[in-house]
């Protein structure tokens, strides 16, 4: 067994032919066993989607930030367009995202 691992869960997993051939070449030239990959696979795409969800707010962030300063800014110096950019707004929405 290996260490670190007495307290682990064991489950099996169902690799088409290919997949396995290739993890299993794989772990063999990095002296490793398909376990050790396939559990070092999972923590590396786990991690993946973290970054990705942590990036994906920061850009609503962004987009969020941005459409407020720029909302501020019209109507600070031109409120008589605002109106207007509110209605092509909803227009474009329905338009491209399907959204009413």
């Amino acid at each position: 067994m290996e260490v670190g691992l007495k307290n682990s869960t064991q489950t099996s997993l169902r690799f088409d032919p290919e997949l396995y051939a290739r993890v299993e070449r794989f772990a063999a030239s990095q002296q490793r066993t398909i376990a050790d990959v396939v559990r070092s696979a999972c923590e590396q795409y786990l991690l993946g989607q973290k970054l990705l969800h942590d990036s994906d707010i920061r850009l609503r962030r962004v987009c969020e930030y941005g459409q407020l300063a720029l909302d501020a800014i019209i109507q600070e110096n031109h409120p008589e367009f605002r109106e207007g950019i509110l209605l092509e707004l909803n227009s474009r929405m329905e338009r491209f995202h399907g959204a009413r």
